[in-house]
């Protein structure tokens, strides 16, 4: 056994709380509706609006719908103009469950983990009524309910800022040294950092695996059902 198997053993075995990132580690949420479309989607709606000059280049051809919003709200923070492009994006994520993959082991391992008795929460970015809908369509919504924390008006408070993660530690009643944060962006590895939880990277390819170590975590897996196996083993 490697030595960076046994310690993410050993971090499975300590955990008792687990807060999972929603699009990635639970699911593909773009998986048949792009998220590129939909960041494509809402620049243009601006720019129907003659707020073209709104975005920088960079922001207009970043393909994320995150970073549209945010752009926006540094602009126009707290503004209607925020609150209908969030809504917007809302609907284009609920639209998108219809078509969302399911991360390979991801319903196993949620099952498994509340069935030992962990506690579980859902900490992102995107809108907690999209992570409803998904969840109550798998039959996993019991397993969180109601801890899920997700995006609001406050788009200052997106991750990288732990503010969705402290939610949860509190919802819980959860001590950050028992607790487990699962993530797959360099957002959620920061975001674990400051609310002083431990970190869990799923990168489901070499360039995703990369990107987490470069930003720091010390702990990825390329598939979920390292995590499963090592659970089951514990149980």
């Amino acid at each position: 056994m490697t030595v960076e198997t046994e310690n993410l053993r050993e971090l499975i075995t300590k955990t008792r709380n687990v807060l999972f990132d929603f699009d990635g580690p639970i699911c593909r949420l773009f998986a048949g509706h792009t998220a590129e479309r939909v960041a494509g989607e809402l620049v243009e709606w601006l720019e129907g609006r003659g707020l073209h000059g709104l975005l920088t280049e960079s922001e207009r051809d970043s393909l994320d719908p995150h970073m549209v919003l945010r752009a926006v709200d540094r602009r126009h923070p707290g503004s209607d103009l925020v609150a209908e492009l969030e809504e917007r994006l809302t609907q284009e994520e609920l639209r998108a469950t219809d078509s969302a993959m399911p991360t390979a082991y991801a319903d196993p391992l949620i099952q498994t983990w509340w069935a030992v008795g962990s506690r579980l929460a859902v900490a992102t970015n995107n809108s907690p009524r999209v992570v409803r809908t998904y969840l109550s369509g798998r039959g996993l919504l019991s397993r969180f309910a109601p801890h899920i924390y997700g995006r609001t008006q406050d788009l200052h408070l997106l991750k990288p800022d732990p503010h969705c993660l402290n939610r949860a530690l509190n919802g819980l009643g959860a001590a950050p040294s028992a607790t487990l944060m699962i993530g797959d962006t360099p957002t959620d590895f920061e975001a674990a950092e400051a609310a002083g939880v431990s970190f869990l990277g799923y990168a489901h390819n070499d360039r995703k695996e990369k990107v987490l170590r470069d930003a720091g975590a010390e702990h990825v897996v390329g598939s979920l059902d390292t995590v499963l196996r090592m659970l089951r083993d514990q149980a």
